[in-house]
């Protein structure tokens, strides 16, 4: 063990690591987020504007910015430079499980126990997509390394890939296109911006997490039911699900 952060919070719900500084930061129950340095195992900073447990954390690739979101159905972007939250992004229905920073677009994922998975454009800081299908808990989602994809998991015991080229297209329309089609997608609640690729099935239990591969076409599963799975993506059609790995996981 290189080194241990304690906290007074009961549990700690959701990490992310700097991708350049060796910071960490963790979510936890008592709705705090804190920063900590993990090379000098010490605290840099707190920020605690949620109502309740904060579940998912991540920070941006460049900007000095990080995104929480928690059980108070609230999504934050914070400037840690300036140690503060600049908005709240409001929608979700329910808990919000994870968010993500998109690696070169300006956008947030997000999962939410209402079942939905959204996207947002933090610069105009709108919710620019609405991803349907899953009927139950949404566990994760996050962005494909590469391509206009991400991937979701649910306690319906599916995990599903969804293709959304087609709001990178839209990204890249003039301002009152954008404007129009945005309002467009709001009303069809999803219908344009993003399609299922594949849905997953396989685990017999809840999926609680999946994830893509940072360069090879596959994504890893993990589920109540102890297992992991791995699965290849491919782009000719294929049975809901190809898995070519299962490894159970002992109590």
């Amino acid at each position: 063990m290189l080194t241990k952060f304690e906290t007074k919070s009961n549990r700690v719900k959701g990490l992310a690591f700097h991708p350049r500084r060796p910071w960490i930061l963790s979510s936890l129950h008592s709705g705090v987020v804190q920063m900590w340095d993990y090379r000098m195992g010490t605290l840099l900073n707190r920020f605690d504007e949620h109502d309740g447990p904060v579940r998912g954390v991540h920070f941006h690739a460049t900007q000095p910015l990080f995104v929480s979101g928690g059980d108070d159905y609230k999504i934050k972007v914070w400037n840690y430079k300036t140690q503060r939250c600049l908005f709240t992004l409001h929608g979700h229905l329910d808990y919000i499980r994870t968010v993500q920073f998109h690696h070169e677009c300006p956008w947030i994922v997000s999962a939410s126990d209402d079942q939905t998975i959204r996207i947002w454009n933090w610069q105009s800081r709108t919710c620019v997509a609405v991803l349907t299908g899953h009927n139950h808990y949404v566990m994760c989602a996050s962005f494909h390394p590469k391509e206009d994809l991400v991937v979701s998991a649910s306690l319906d015991q599916t995990v599903r890939v969804w293709d959304i080229g087609a709001l990178r297209k839209k990204s890249a329309s003039p301002a009152d296109d954008i404007l129009r089609l945005t309002q467009m997608n709001t009303d069809l609640f999803g219908g344009i911006d993003a399609v299922v690729k594949y849905v997953l099935e396989g685990h017999d239990r809840g999926v609680n997490w999946a994830s893509f591969h940072p360069t090879l076409p596959l994504i890893v599963s993990g589920a109540d039911d102890r297992q992991v799975k791995i699965w290849r993506m491919n782009d000719v059609i294929l049975p809901p699900a190809v898995r070519i790995f299962s490894s159970t996981i002992s109590q």
